[in-house]
């Protein structure tokens, strides 16, 4: 079949290039056209035929199940809340849950018991004067801010509106407030190396 195709290629373009032949005077040669060598060197292999590839039949059955599958791993996957990193200083370690290292609480006597209770008393009565007195120094300090203010604005509208404009420069402000144990003065703050055991999460 090739050789056929091959051979009518041939004749057919030897027909079309043939008014291109021109015969010399006083020779029998002749000189072709330029299309006419390359058509006859046109060589043709034999076909060659391949298996055409099988395709996979594919169940809709099983398709719908794996679907189904796939459903219910994603309705699983909601339904769980997603895991929040612990906080360690929230968390009891299991060494101090133990129900035998509790220690039962000391046994006071009469006198002792009572000289606590009077100490008691005698500290909120001494903490109530303490706060009783604060707030008549600031309501005392109010009241003469507003006389003094109203005096200014009688001297001076400018001062007045000055007076009353925040101060920018008294920020950052830092001060150290009360606490409810005092300082030991012969603590030694503890500085030197240590391990950093903090845990890393990713998520």
């Amino acid at each position: 079949m090739s050789f056929v195709v091959s051979r009518c290629l041939c004749g057919d373009l030897s027909r079309n290039i043939a008014p291109l032949c021109v015969t010399l005077a006083g020779s029998q040669r002749t000189l072709q056209g330029p299309w006419f060598s390359a058509v006859m060197t046109i060589k043709t292999s034999a076909p060659l035929s391949a298996e055409p590839k099988k395709k996979k039949k594919v169940d809709p059955r099983r398709e719908l199940l794996l679907r189904e599958r796939l459903k219910k791993k994603l309705k699983r996957l909601e339904r769980v809340p997603p895991e929040l990193i612990p906080i360690e200083d929230f968390v009891i370690p299991t060494k101090c849950l133990d129900e035998t290292r509790q220690r039962s609480a000391p046994r006071l006597s009469f006198e002792e018991s009572e000289r606590r209770a009077v100490l008691m008393k005698k500290w909120c009565q001494y903490k109530q004067e303490q706060h009783m007195a604060e707030m008549k120094a600031v309501e005392l300090a109010l009241e003469a801010q507003r006389e003094a203010l109203e005096e200014l604005k009688i001297e001076s509208e400018e001062l007045y509106l000055a007076a009353l404009t925040p101060d920018p420069s008294l920020f950052p402000l830092s001060r150290a407030g009360p606490v409810y144990t005092p300082p030991k003065d012969i603590h030694d703050a503890p500085d030197g190396k240590y391990n950093d055991i903090t845990r890393v999460y990713t998520q």
